[in-house]
């Protein structure tokens, strides 16, 4: 659907008939928790590869229409100035609370954290949450990330954000973050529709380190909040296990001074 969504250079709607979201609060810890088993392993690439080969305007239509025949909704279209429209699937990733705009003063849910001077607060956004997208042959990787965080009113730099190219290879998946110059459509039409050959995925933008600069007064104060409540929980959780310790301890040694000697 093309409507008030479209970028400054090139074309990027969002597409309306998959609006059906709901905000995560802060009940999930700000900090990455250790899995105990990891069900698939997870490679990260962080280097950028060169871009494709460009492809002449009738292997692009040659690829367009070996596209169409693969799917059976949500086609690609080809106009006659040479570039196409098309749809992409991005599925959200994110770890850290993200500071939202709320609407007419009401906010979209209970937030983690709100500053109420103007109207906005911290939210979890869903884990794996995927939203799609209609979009040009031109529009960028850039484009669809303020793109996304513009359709969720999403009030954070979009450089704290990434756009990753996920594949499987060898029952590892494997990311590699995209040069914001990347065209998302392109790369799609190159892999096909087939999930398994590209997946978009949407994550914060690692750096190594975490650039507290790029984040706002009221995100600060929201993490220090988050981390008190972790600190509270965690002494709960180490006072409670060493008492069941120190129970334990004296029934063994009320036992122990019980039998004759």
């Amino acid at each position: 659907m093309t409507g008030s969504n479209s970028m400054s250079s090139g074309y990027c709607s969002l597409d309306e008939e998959s609006d059906d979201f709901s905000f995560f609060t802060a009940k999930t810890s700000f900090f990455r928790r250790p899995k105990a088993k990891e069900v698939a392993k997870s490679v990260t690439k962080e280097e950028e590869e060169d871009k494709p080969t460009s492809l002449t305007e009738e292997e692009i239509k040659a690829k367009i229409d070996d596209y169409n025949s693969k799917v059976t909704e949500n086609g690609m279209k080809l106009s006659s100035d040479g570039t196409y429209t098309g749809f992409i699937k991005v599925h959200l990733k994110l770890r850290r609370p993200v500071t939202v705009l709320s609407v007419d003063g009401k906010l979209p849910g209970t937030c983690s954290s709100s500053d109420s001077s103007d109207n906005r607060a911290s939210f979890y956004l869903p884990s794996d949450a995927v939203k799609q997208l209609h979009i040009s042959s031109t529009t960028t990787v850039s484009e669809v990330i303020q793109g996304l965080l513009k359709k969720f009113m999403v009030q954070d730099n979009p450089r704290k954000f990434a756009l990753y190219s996920q594949t499987r290879r060898d029952s590892q998946d494997l990311f590699q973050k995209l040069p914001l110059s990347d065209c998302p459509l392109y790369l799609r039409l190159l892999a096909g529709p087939d999930l398994e050959n590209l997946t978009f995925v949407l994550k914060e933008n690692e750096t190594g380190e975490v650039e507290w600069h790029a984040f706002s007064v009221p995100e600060l104060q929201n993490f220090l909040i988050i981390l008190e409540k972790e600190e509270k929980e965690r002494m709960r959780q180490v006072e409670q296990r060493y008492a069941a310790y120190r129970e334990k301890l004296l029934q063994a040694l009320c036992k122990v001074e019980g039998k004759p000697g």
